[in-house]
């Protein structure tokens, strides 16, 4: 099992996040604000420590047929440091669902890669950070989490939350603990997120993914 130091580019990728959560924009808004010095510090924190690399065997899924567009979508927006980064890593990815069960259709329309979490590649027990890939014309059902703050950071394509707001590269969506939320995407580009979750260690390592909304 390597470390993080013994993979530049990986290192390199972690770089950019923190970049993004430092110098993106809170819109004015202290609660968010909060929630990027949390990732930016819990980064810090397991970059100091050079964690344990442990790659599992790559897979991708049927959306990655739409990665290579995303991508190049991807290279022409604000946000195209954080995505030549991580095309450097992406050949080595394990792209999942995280559900037992998949909503009909939903399974050539989604996926996510885990970049930093309890499951690796990366490890860390206190802080979760990934990729979102959806198709053109997905419907991310209704969901929320338990004792998990969220973010996602658009990088390519267009993104709806809920049917109230629309954001585009370069904007950032925020889920608190509970909220429900639900995303679209547009008609004709693929959208890609970097997602960040922060909690407690157990809730990061033992969080259900189902599309039943926490009451």
């Amino acid at each position: 099992m390597s470390r993080l130091s013994d993979n530049v580019d990986w290192q390199y990728v972690f770089r950019e996040f923190w970049h993004l959560y430092r110098f993106g924009s809170a819109g004015g808004n202290q609660v968010i604000r909060s929630h990027l010095k949390e990732v930016r510090n819990r980064l810090n924190a397991e970059l100091e420590k050079n964690p344990r690399v442990a790659f599992e065997q790559p897979i991708k899924l049927p959306v990655c047929a739409w990665l290579n567009r995303a991508i190049d979508q991807g290279l022409s927006q604000p946000t195209a440091s954080l995505v030549r980064a991580f095309v450097r890593v992406s050949d080595q990815l394990t792209w999942k669902y995280g559900y037992e069960r998949m909503r009909p259709g939903l399974a050539r329309k989604y996926a996510y890669a885990e970049l930093m979490g309890p499951n690796g590649p990366v490890i860390s027990d206190h802080l979760i950070l990934g990729m979102v890939l959806f198709a053109p014309k997905c419907t991310y059902p209704e969901h929320s989490h338990d004792g998990i703050s969220e973010s996602y950071i658009c990088l390519s394509g267009s993104v709806s939350d809920s049917n109230y707001s629309v954001f585009t590269p370069g904007s950032l969506l925020f889920n608190p603990p509970r909220r429900a939320h639900r995303m679209t995407t547009g008609d004709f580009e693929p959208t890609l997120l970097a997602y960040a979750w922060v909690g407690d260690p157990d809730k990061l390592a033992h969080q259900k993914m189902d599309f039943s909304v926490k009451k």
